[in-house]
């Protein structure tokens, strides 16, 4: 049966959202846990952190954490014991979705606004299959949208109508805009609404990555899983061929130049190596990453994401 979906290249809309559903089976990859599976998509497992939950307590053996320590079972018994914990029985899956205006933007494929929304819906799907739990933060240069995670259809569709209602998508087109917070700073901010142990997947271009998105991504890693799926344009990656083009921010139109073989090669250098830092952060921080065009299938750029640590 062919369950792709055709997908408008400039908006999105629920119908198209909620179609990719079909594209969760089998034969979709899973995404990256330290959990076990149980019965009914629930996990077991030691968090990246302590587990959410009171399991029991027992005698204290040799390689346990001296913070789980139970002083008042200790003091009453005269034996050391300390406390078991284990990950809430389901558990919270998160995707942040980046809706500033760079990501209204595609010369080939759809927008990465429109990538990033259908890759946030069968995200959302996948979830809602395995017995998760579905949460989501939406941020642009108007506003940060904040959705706690939830179980079953009703957390998928309110994430889903969150997509198609936000506000970004109604923006005057062709207008200069200025950033209004950096990057940085939107994540300090998701870091701070995300519970430990979660399964965090960010969708951007990542407009703004440097030491301080690293730092606060390295934050956010220290008590989740982290996923970072990197959407570029084409023209991001490299200029068209050589000429000259017009070019403008809605007010300015100027004319961009091609014809330097050293321009493009140094353009293109550029975008190899913001492409590579993020690559060689998610390497060194154990974070998954992967990078998608506005031509790409979303289920094939999960399937990439989840297989052999996400990398290219």
């Amino acid at each position: 049966m062919n369950t792709a979906v055709e997908k408008d290249v400039a908006a999105i809309d629920i119908k198209t959202l909620v179609a990719l559903n079909r594209q969760v089976d089998g034969r979709l990859v899973q995404p990256p846990t330290r959990a076990r599976a149980r019965r009914e998509g629930g996990y077991r497992s030691s968090l990246l952190g302590r587990g959410m939950e009171f399991a029991e307590v027992r005698a204290y053996q040799p390689g346990d954490d001296v913070r789980t320590i139970d002083w008042r079972v200790t003091a009453r018994t005269g034996t050391a014991h300390t406390k078991l914990f284990q990950e809430e029985r389901e558990r919270p899956v998160l995707v942040a979705v980046d809706y500033r205006r760079p990501m209204f933007f595609a010369t080939r494929g759809c927008f990465k606004a429109v990538q990033a929304s259908h890759l946030a819906a069968l995200l959302a799907w996948q979830a809602m299959s395995q017995g998760d739990r579905i949460g989501a933060f939406l941020f642009s240069e108007q506003q940060n949208v904040e959705l706690r995670p939830q179980l079953g259809k009703r957390g998928v569709l309110a994430l889903l109508r969150h997509l198609v209602d936000d506000p970004a998508w109604r923006r005057p087109l062709h207008q200069p805009f200025t950033p209004q917070q950096r990057l940085h700073k939107t994540l300090t901010r998701l870091r701070r609404v995300v519970r430990p142990g979660s399964l965090v997947t960010i969708i951007s271009d990542f407009n703004q990555w440097d030491d301080n998105v690293e730092k606060q991504l390295a934050l956010l890693r220290r008590h989740n899983e982290l996923s970072l799926v990197f959407c570029y344009d084409p023209l991001e990656q490299q200029l068209p061929p050589a000429g000259e083009y017009p070019v403008g921010d809605g007010n300015i139109v100027r004319w961009l130049n091609t014809v330097s073989a050293a321009a493009r090669q140094e353009y293109e250098q550029r975008f190899a190596a913001r492409r590579q830092r993020i690559e060689q952060f998610c390497l060194h921080s154990g974070s998954h990453c992967v990078a998608c065009n506005g031509s790409d299938e979303p289920a094939q750029v999960l399937q990439r994401l989840w297989r052999r640590g996400g990398k290219r």
